[in-house]
C-alpha cells in the first residue's frame, strides 16, 4: 500500500508542475511536426517529454486536445499582434480607406516574426502547421476554423473596405488562398531549394518580398464573373 501511495503521490507532483507541461507542449510539437497527428503515439509522447501517461492525462485530457494546446500556445500569440497591428495602421488613417498592401502586410508581418523566433517554436511550428492545414481529420479542420475566425473576421472588413470591387464571397475564397499560399511557403522546404539555386542563404525576409507581390495581385484581381462558363482547354 505505501508504495500505491509513493506512485500516487509522484504522479500528482509530476501533473501539477508548470516546467512538465512545457516538456509535453515541446515534445510533442516537435513529434506531431515529424509524423503529424495520426502517427505520434502516446507512447512517444511520453518518452520524448520524459514524463508518465498520468501526466499527460491531467494536464490535456486526450491527444487531440494536446495536440489543439500545441497549436493554441502559437496561434493565440501571433493572431492577437496581427489584430493589433491592424487597429494601429487604422488609429493611424485616421478614417482613410487602407491600401491593400499595408493591411497585407499588417497580416504577414507577424508569421514572419514567428518563423523567425525560435524560443516561439520557429519553422518547426511554422511546418507543424502545414501540416495541420493539410491534415483530413475533422477535428483538426474544426480547430483551426475557430482558432483564426477572429482575426479573420476583423482582417475580412478591413480587405473590404480596401478593395470594394469585391464581394464578400470573393473575398472569403481569396483570403482562403492567402492563408495557404503563406503557410505553405513558410512551412514547406521547396522555397529553400529555390534559394540553394541561386546561391542565396535561407531568409525569411527575402521569401515574403517575393510572396507579397503575388499576393496583392490575387487580392486586387477582378472578379471572373460566372465561372461556370469558363471553358476548359487543355494544350499539348
Amino acid at each position: 500500500m505505501a508504495v500505491s501511495r509513493t506512485a500516487r503521490k509522484g504522479v500528482a507532483l509530476d501533473a501539477t508542475s508548470a516546467d512538465t507541461k512545457t516538456r509535453i507542449l515541446d515534445a510533442a510539437e516537435l513529434l506531431f511536426m515529424e509524423h503529424g497527428f495520426e502517427a505520434t503515439s502516446l507512447r512517444q509522447l511520453t518518452a520524448a517529454a520524459g514524463v508518465n501517461l498520468a501526466a499527460v492525462n491531467y494536464h490535456f485530457g486526450s491527444k487531440e486536445e494536446l495536440f489543439q494546446a500545441v497549436l493554441t500556445r502559437r496561434l493565440d500569440p501571433m493572431n492577437q499582434e496581427r489584430i493589433e497591428r491592424l487597429e494601429r495602421i487604422e488609429r493611424d488613417a485616421a478614417g482613410k480607406p487602407l491600401s491593400c498592401e499595408k493591411v497585407l502586410f499588417a497580416m504577414l508581418i507577424p508569421a514572419l516574426r514567428l518563423a523567425r523566433d525560435e524560443r516561439r517554436g520557429g519553422k518547426n511550428f511554422l511546418r507543424l502547421l502545414g501540416r495541420a492545414y493539410a491534415d483530413p481529420a475533422p477535428f483538426i479542420r474544426s480547430f483551426l476554423s475557430a482558432q483564426y475566425a477572429q482575426m479573420i473576421a476583423r482582417y475580412k472588413e478591413a480587405f473590404l473596405q480596401a478593395l470594394p470591387h469585391l464581394s464578400r464571397q470573393e473575398l472569403t475564397w481569396r483570403l482562403h488562398f492567402v492563408m495557404g499560399a503563406l503557410s505553405y511557403t513558410l512551412a514547406g522546404t521547396d522555397a529553400l531549394k529555390l534559394f540553394a539555386q541561386v546561391g542565396a542563404a535561407d531568409n525569411d525576409e527575402l521569401l515574403l518580398q517575393r510572396l507579397a507581390p503575388f499576393l496583392v495581385a490575387g487580392l486586387k484581381a477582378p472578379p471572373m464573373g460566372d465561372t461556370r462558363k469558363l471553358e476548359l482547354v487543355s494544350g499539348d
